[in-house]
């Protein structure tokens, strides 16, 4: 649900129709909401004796606050829900097309990409367009640099989802003639990759998981959309009980976010402990939906949920802008930056925080109006243009799927040196990831519009 120009968040909360899942709504905007936070507590800036800024992580510098990643790391559970928004999606589309199913495909990948990627191309271009000024001009150094290259860490997010809104009608069709077995089958597959990386050293499988951990996780989507996760305890205890398990006898570290200088992480690749961390996440939610779903009928609850949805992917593209905005105006305050976890740092946290959300409402404010899907044109395009169509949207949505992905590697600095990152044995630099993700979404925008419906 998303808020539009026209109608306010009051309007549409008091239109939203009874056979909503108000639920699901709350879940995507508190999951973003908590990496949001989890973001800003675990960034700790420090300058080192020559002046240099580095960016370090709390979780780092004090182990023992990693068993918190158990809870704050809840991206599967926005990918579950986008399992379930998908279903929903693609099945009504299906419903709408004509006999021949013409165009189908480029018409659903528009209509769940639109929310993600507008926003996202606008902030690739406003941070592209900065980082070209700061080279012309010589500027630079310092914090700039290490923000050039950290704020588009996490558009991974945004790669990951391209991945799952691209296979989501064959995956479907899978869960519709299996059900639970394709849930299954990618369970499978991911724990037979970790088995081949750590018991037979077999090199470069790991990569596999990148896609079977999180579209196991978005399969359970589907199930959840025909109703078929009546027992959300048993899938709880059985994730956290496997996770618990693989952290103690295996080779998997307790943190479930990825940590500087670590051999191993449970993120990059995914692991089959990651897996089972999204189990148990999704289970627990589940769990809970009863007594926050009759919460979620109270009419001021329900309208902040409204209001939220409607800037969530914004506030999540802008936080690392703005919390590092924060850290760059301390440093030009000649405010100290106090050792991460020392008593100075804990007090002065509340601070930051607070700072941060200031900035990000800020930047939400000023770039929210791009979040607002636009209207197709008018139904009925040409035969020509619809034979063409969906390889031209898979081919687009492929461009951004690597465009994304190599962009959140890169970084945007060293866009006039060449700077690279190995990206699925391919060195991709920022410029070529800013062309791929914009010719992507052209064609992803152009082969889904004019697509011929029938009314239902």
């Amino acid at each position: 649900m998303t808020v539009t120009a026209s109608v306010s968040a009051s309007e549409l909360a008091a239109a939203t129709p009874s056979s909503r899942d108000r639920y699901v709504d709350l879940l995507r905007v508190a999951s973003l909401g908590t990496v949001v936070l989890g973001h800003w507590l675990m960034a700790a800036v420090t300058t080192g004796g020559d002046g240099g800024v580095e960016v370090g992580n709390l979780l780092a510098v004090e182990p023992r606050l990693q068993i918190l990643t158990w809870a704050l790391q809840i991206m599967p559970v926005f990918f579950f829900v986008g399992g379930f928004s998908h279903a929903l999606s693609y099945r009504s589309l299906s419903r709408k097309a004509d006999d021949t199913g013409a165009g189908l495909y480029p018409a659903f990948l528009r209509a769940r990409l639109q929310r993600l990627l507008r926003p996202t191309m606008v902030f690739t271009g406003v941070w592209s367009a900065a980082a070209v000024l700061l080279q012309l001009t010589g500027e630079g150094g310092g914090l700039l640099d290490v923000a050039l290259r950290l704020v588009a860490q996490p558009l991974w997010f945004i790669g990951i989802y391209l991945a799952m809104v691209a296979f989501t009608p064959p995956l479907l069709r899978l869960h519709e003639r299996w059900g639970w077995g394709a849930f299954g089958g990618l369970v499978a597959a991911a724990g037979l990759v970790d088995l081949l990386r750590f018991v037979f050293d077999v090199p470069f499988v790991e990569f596999l998981n990148f896609a079977f951990v999180w579209l196991a996780i978005h399969q359970l989507g589907f199930l959840r959309a025909d109703g078929r996760l009546t027992r959300p305890y048993l899938l709880a205890g059985v994730g956290l009980a496997g996770a618990a398990l693989l952290v103690a006898y295996g080779p998997y570290p307790l943190s479930m976010v990825g940590m500087p200088g670590e051999e191993i992480s449970n993120m990059a690749p995914p692991t089959f402990a990651l897996l089972c961390h999204g189990l148990w996440l999704v289970g627990a939610v589940e769990w809970l939906r009863g007594p926050v779903a009759r919460w979620l009928q109270r009419p001021k609850v329900w309208r902040a949920v409204v209001a939220a949805n409607g800037i969530s992917m914004t506030a999540f593209l802008w936080h690392l802008s703005a919390m590092l905005g924060v850290y760059g105006a301390l440093l030009a305050l000649d405010v100290p930056l106090p050792a991460p976890a020392s008593g100075f740092w804990w007090a002065q946290l509340p601070l930051r925080i607070v700072l941060a959300g200031a900035v990000t409402a800020a930047l939400v404010a000023a770039f929210r109006g791009f979040e607002r899907p636009t209207a197709g044109r008018a139904q009925g395009s040409s035969g020509r243009s619809g034979a063409y169509a969906g390889p031209a949207a898979a081919f687009g949505v492929t461009l951004c799927l690597f465009g994304v992905l190599g962009l959140s590697m890169v970084g945007f600095g060293g866009l006039f040196e060449g700077r690279s990152a190995l990206l699925i044995a391919v060195h991709v630099t920022a410029p070529a990831a800013v062309a791929m993700t914009l010719v992507g979404w052209l064609l992803v925008e152009r082969s889904g519009r004019g697509v011929p419906t029938t009314q239902e």
